[in-house]
C-alpha cells in the first residue's frame, strides 16, 4: 500500500473524528439548558467528565490532524519530479502523402503556365 494512500486515509479520519467531536461537546452556555430537563449529570462520564474526554480526545485528534497534514506535505514534495517534457513518450508519425496531385481550382490562371520569376513579381510589397 502506497503511504500517500495510507496517511491521506489517516487524515481523512481525524478530520472526521474532530468534526464529530466537536459536535457532541457543550457549548459554554450549555448551562442554561440544563435548568430546563438537559442537564449532563446523567451522563456516563459524569457532569464534568465528559468535558474533560472529549476535549481531550478533540485535541489528541487535532494533533493527528496537524502531523498527517505535515506528512502529507513531505510525501508530496519528497516525490520524484519528472524533469522531462509531457510529450517525451508520444511517438509523432509523418503525415500521410497526399494520393492525387493537387488541383489549380482558379480557372482565370488554368491555362497560363507560371513561371518562377512571375509568381516571385507577385509577391513583391509596392
Amino acid at each position: 500500500m502506497n503511504w500517500l494512500f495510507l496517511v491521506l486515509m489517516v487524515h481523512i479520519l481525524a478530520a472526521l473524528g474532530i468534526i464529530g467531536l466537536v459536535l457532541m461537546q457543550h457549548g459554554k452556555g450549555a448551562d442554561m439548558g440544563a435548568a430546563f430537563g438537559s442537564g449532563a449529570s446523567g451522563s456516563l462520564f459524569g457532569a464534568s467528565g465528559s468535558a474533560n474526554f472529549l476535549s481531550r480526545s478533540t485535541a489528541v485528534l487535532a494533533a493527528v490532524f496537524f502531523l498527517t497534514s505535515l506528512g502529507l506535505s513531505h510525501l508530496f514534495f519528497s516525490a520524484p519530479k519528472s524533469s522531462g517534457s509531457i510529450m517525451e513518450g508520444v511517438v509523432q508519425s509523418a503525415p500521410p502523402a497526399p494520393t492525387q496531385p493537387a488541383v489549380n481550382e482558379d480557372p482565370a490562371t488554368e491555362d497560363k503556365p507560371r513561371d518562377a520569376a512571375a509568381s516571385r513579381a507577385d509577391h513583391i510589397p509596392q
